[in-house]
């Protein structure tokens, strides 16, 4: 497997992408499909290693803000995002929306799995930690297990086929002109 120096910006990019929507320190329900959108784009633009690295990042980012305040959580959180990113970006050749989709599932599994595992372990989860991360009975009956990955697949879908055959240097051209 070849790295090429315009996927490794790209990857640059997306991740300073996400902090800066990390460090705008808006609420969770804004800040979460955010993140999701830019792991989404990552895996379906540039590869699904770039959407990992960017999964591994912000995890670690959002701890050194203060914006999240459970170090323990946070290799369960860069788990779920590197199985957001994985199973998007390598089944996506056969139907993007069904990737994002089963990758949304998928990490909410893995991020419950992971959050029951560290409570099996001894560690203290506060009941807010826990619903957010974790497929629960009241977020299925709301709607909001998934619904905030779900959401990022949309509007990961529309930007990818925004950017279809356009490259983000003639993108920021284009866009510094209209200015």
């Amino acid at each position: 497997m070849k790295i090429r120096l315009q996927d490794v910006v790209r990857t640059g990019i997306l991740a300073a992408l996400a902090v800066a929507l990390q460090a705008m320190t808006l609420p969770q329900p804004v800040t979460g499909p955010g993140i999701n959108a830019v792991l989404f784009v990552a895996s379906l633009y540039v590869g699904p290693l770039a959407g990992a690295c960017v999964g591994i990042i912000t995890p670690w980012v959002a701890l050194l803000m203060g914006i999240n305040k459970l170090a323990a959580a946070v290799p369960v959180i860069m788990l779920g995002n590197v199985t957001l990113a994985l199973v998007a970006g390598y089944t996506a050749k056969f139907n993007k929306y069904v990737a994002m989709a089963l990758a949304a599932v998928l990490k909410f599994a893995v991020m419950t799995l992971g959050i029951k595992y560290l409570m099996s372990t001894g560690t203290n989860i506060p009941a807010a930690a826990y619903t957010s991360l974790t497929i629960t009975p009241e977020n299925l009956r709301g709607g909001r297990s998934g619904g905030n990955a779900i959401a990022a697949g949309t509007v990961a879908g529309r930007i990818k086929s925004a950017l279809r055959g356009q490259h983000i240097a003639g993108l920021l051209v284009a866009w510094s002109s209209q200015r």
